[in-house]
């Protein structure tokens, strides 16, 4: 994922909400959510060109019926991109088929967390959510509120994060739909020069990537993805795919209720 914004135990009804987008190349082979056959529990996409036979295939978000949650983004560094290193997508489906708990995977996965190229990762479960960056030290529990996920560390103020959680809250404060959070994650607006960071990326590159739904020639937004959970432990997880030549969409929605020990 490369934009993710979330609320744990904000609202009434849901004690967690995601709403989120992947941005990718375009070349880059992926299959979209469904339940994996080799890990019945998990519901996932699939980044197909992270396979191997150790790990399986990596991704970018998803769910286990036990309850196990994760999810990544990676940390905008070009001058510290190590094209061997592994694939952080694989921090992510190792958390959800495993079973140790999400505090104590994150504190040893700090050891060799240098092996990788910059990454955030939120892992655990409805009710306990932790952060780790291998751009910062130390495991954050999180607590109840919104948050806002992007290339950099949790709630960095870049201008969509910063504007993207405020209309995030705004929108969940009322009766809300999926589509009304996926219409949300569509915003194609860039931020002015004087908001851009400067990651090193050159103007034109942080002017495109500055969107919330990103769209250029070789890379963009693949598709959204809209979680909520329920006091019942109750699930839908719905993701959008984007036609990368005219971005017209197909929606595909799981409903489910936890199975939590």
């Amino acid at each position: 994922m490369c934009l993710i914004f979330f609320a744990i135990r904000h609202h009434p009804d849901y004690p967690l909400i995601i709403a989120a987008n992947r941005d990718e190349f375009h070349a880059r082979k992926t299959q979209a959510a469904s339940f994996w056959q080799e890990s019945n529990g998990i519901l996932a996409g699939k980044d197909l060109e992270a396979c191997d036979m150790v790990n399986g295939c990596g991704t970018w978000l998803g769910i286990h019926r036990n309850g196990r949650l994760a999810l990544i983004t990676n940390y905008r560094d070009p001058k510290n991109i190590d094209p061997k290193a592994p694939s952080r997508g694989h921090l992510v489906s190792n958390f959800l088929k495993g079973e140790m708990a999400p505090e104590v995977y994150l504190n040893q996965l700090q050891a060799r967390a240098h092996h990788f190229n910059g990454f955030n990762l939120v892992v655990g479960t409805v009710d306990d959510l932790f952060y780790f960056s291998n751009y910062r030290e130390g495991v954050s529990r999180l607590l109840p509120g919104v948050y806002g996920l992007s290339n950099h560390l949790l709630d960095t103020p870049w201008p969509k994060v910063k504007n993207g959680k405020h209309e995030f809250e705004k929108i969940i404060s009322r009766p809300f739909s999926d589509n009304d959070l996926f219409q949300f994650l569509r915003n194609e607006n860039r931020a002015s020069d004087q908001h851009l960071p400067d990651t090193g990326i050159g103007l034109e590159r942080e002017r495109a990537l500055s969107a919330m739904f990103i769209k250029t020639p070789n890379y963009g937004t693949r598709c959204s993805t809209v979680i909520r959970i329920d006091k019942m432990n109750k699930v839908s997880f719905s993701e959008r795919v984007y036609d990368l030549q005219t971005f017209d969409h197909q929606t595909q929605t799981f409903d489910f209720t936890l199975h939590t020990s």
